[in-house]
């Protein structure tokens, strides 16, 4: 396994200590196989293979930014030989770290896999959001009218007199 140096990276950036940490920390098992696919911009999808579990075996967990799938076979009650083991079943546990905002909308367990969708969910108070641009020059308060009226009909008198 290729291994990065990130330590150049902590000194040009800022705020992402947690990301390259979890990089550097992060070890994943073959099994079992997994995808992630992107559905939109804030759904996603997470699918593993774990043919011969029944929905009873897995324990999905979410706690804070980390998803846990973990699946614990029950032991066969039947008395059998096996003469070759080529099906990989048995115990696992896999730890997916989730961004900011995102949740488990759903999960299912169909033909062997185990999907579990994902969905991001910004607050309001988050999102982007236009701001209006105002000028300087602010519209005349009832003080400024006021003022106006009396400065109009000051010089008003006086431009008849002349």
């Amino acid at each position: 396994m290729r291994s990065f140096d990130y330590r150049p990276l902590y000194r040009s950036t800022v705020g992402f200590d947690r990301l390259l940490d979890m990089l550097d920390t992060s070890v994943r098992s073959d099994w079992p196989p997994y995808n992630i696919e992107k559905k939109s911009d804030n759904d996603y999808r997470i699918t593993m293979a774990i043919a011969g579990f029944s929905p009873d075996e897995v324990e999905l967990t979410q706690d804070g930014p980390e998803l846990i799938v973990t699946g614990q076979k029950r032991p066969s009650q039947e008395n059998r030989q096996i003469l070759h083991q080529g099906l990989a079943i048995g115990d696992f546990k896999q730890a997916f770290k989730l961004a900011d905002h995102v949740k488990v909308a759903n999960a299912t367990l169909e033909n062997g896999l185990l999907s579990v969708d994902l969905v991001r969910e910004i607050p309001e108070e988050l999102k982007p959001r236009r701001i209006a641009i105002g000028s300087t020059r602010s519209a005349p308060s009832a003080e400024d009218n006021g003022k106006t009226k009396q400065i109009s009909q000051d010089t008003e008198p006086q431009r008849k007199a002349a």
